[in-house]
């Protein structure tokens, strides 16, 4: 039998246990409300869409394209960070677009670590955060994060008590799936430490727009000599509702966009063009749409965190992101994640993410994706209220 190093070192697959249960309640005829997997259900704004079908019918734009991203898409992410940030980046040297942040991520990590490395990550995370260093080769050491945790103390204990000394600091904020949130001060001091120590910052802003309660999420790269140390990520796929598109782009320090420029030559071809044009139009027309998208979340996170505290699960409301993480409740608590998401299906047909499924320190909670609309969960709520 072959045999398949870098696969043999990923764990295993944690949600496929409560997946292939929601599926197999489906095949029986149950209406399950799926509140699991983060997938938006948001169509694309109409402007987007519009050019994206113009852009596909000139011949011009079926060609293979370039890796990097095309000039003007890179440019309008610089106009971007300059008008949300009042950050300059130079669309040469400090700008790469990629397809969506997973690939971008684990490209970066790629070329960036050497087998045995070590890579701190948040704990719980998303999922990439973790395995793109595993497929790598690295050293992956899980820092824990969440609501009861101070994720720099945490930081600067594990990193006196960690040999070889760590070359990566991945982070996340707002953050999934804790929904933990920071200010600009959080992240200059995480320039100090990554000077202090010699450690490379990756930053995924994914859910920079997905914010509430008057919160703005700062970017990473507003810190003073962020740029010296580190990069950001950004993802269309939740401020756009843009998931099946695959955009991402990568910011922030030249020699690390200018390393990861080099792999993807290697690699691919780049995103499809009408793709690339149609984020341009993302980028640099009317934000509203944006804004609606947020709001919708807004109410679709007040609608499920009223439900469940009137049901006596009381969550604490998110100021970001499109989850809700909750602790499980007391009476469950010793089930951990994996079977309480079970009993949910079983019991109240709603399907949630083990909060194992994120890292060991998320065992004591689920995770709610704010993915159906407002009269869904509210009979979410009601499936779940008559088992609490």
């Amino acid at each position: 039998m072959t045999k398949f190093a870098r696969l043999d070192r990923l764990p295993p697959y944690v949600f496929a246990t409560v997946n292939q249960l929601k599926m197999d309640e489906r095949h029986a005829g149950k209406d399950i409300i799926d509140l699991g997997m983060g997938n938006p259900d948001l169509a694309t704004p109409d402007h987007i869409v519009d050019k994206l079908t113009e852009a596909a019918r000139k011949p011009q734009n079926h060609r293979y394209s370039a890796s990097m991203g095309i000039t003007k898409l890179r440019l309008a992410i610089a106009n971007w960070y300059k008008r949300r940030f009042d950050v300059d980046i130079d669309p040469e040297n400090e700008a790469i677009v990629t397809i969506g942040v997973k690939e971008g991520m684990s490209h970066l990590i790629l070329v960036t670590i050497r087998p045995g490395d070590v890579v701190f990550t948040p704990n719980p995370t998303y999922p990439i955060h973790p395995f793109s260093s595993i497929i790598a080769g690295g050293d992956v050491r899980g820092i824990p994060v969440g609501p009861d945790e101070n994720f720099f103390d945490n930081l600067v204990t594990a990193t006196r008590q960690t040999w070889p000394k760590p070359k990566v600091l991945i982070l996340s904020y707002p953050h999934n799936p804790t929904t933990e949130v920071v200010d600009l001060a959080f992240f200059e001091k995480i320039v100090g430490y990554a000077k202090e120590h010699n450690i490379m910052i990756i930053h995924d802003f994914a859910y920079a727009d997905l914010v509430f309660d008057d919160y703005k999420a700062p970017s990473f790269l507003q810190a003073k000599g962020a740029k010296d140390v580190g990069v950001e990520f950004f993802s269309m796929s939740k401020s756009y509702s843009m998931a099946g598109w695959r955009v991402g782009f990568c910011v922030g320090n030249p020699e690390i966009i200018g390393a990861l420029r080099r792999i993807k030559s290697y690699l691919d071809y780049g995103i499809f063009q009408p793709i690339q044009i149609a984020s341009i139009i993302a980028l640099n027309g009317p934000q509203d749409c944006v804004a609606a998208i947020k709001d919708t979340y807004q109410s679709r996170r007040d609608a499920l965190i009223s439900g469940l505290n009137r049901a006596g699960w009381n969550i604490k409301s998110p100021r970001g992101t499109m989850f809700v993480w909750a602790k499980i409740p007391d009476q469950y608590l010793k089930m951990g994640s994996v079977e309480f998401s079970k009993m949910l299906i079983n019991k109240a047909q709603v399907a949630v993410s083990p909060g194992l499924g994120f890292g060991e320190y998320g065992d004591e909670y689920v995770r709610f994706a704010l993915i159906e609309n407002n009269m869904r969960i509210n009979q979410a709520v009601r499936g779940i209220r008559q088992i609490l």
